[in-house]
């Protein structure tokens, strides 16, 4: 991946978070963590 890349992922990531913030409202950061919990939770019990 180059710099470019990564910087474009990063602003288009960036822009789709202030997006949902500002005019959605679909609360997508708290969605992201709910499932991110468990799917931590799920990789803590195979261990």
């Amino acid at each position: 991946m180059t710099n470019g890349i990564a910087v474009f992922l990063g602003v288009l990531i960036i822009g789709f978070f202030a997006l949902d913030h500002f005019v959605l409202h679909w609360e997508v950061p708290v969605f992201l963590m709910r499932k991110l919990t468990s799917f931590i939770e799920y990789l803590a019990f195979w261990r």
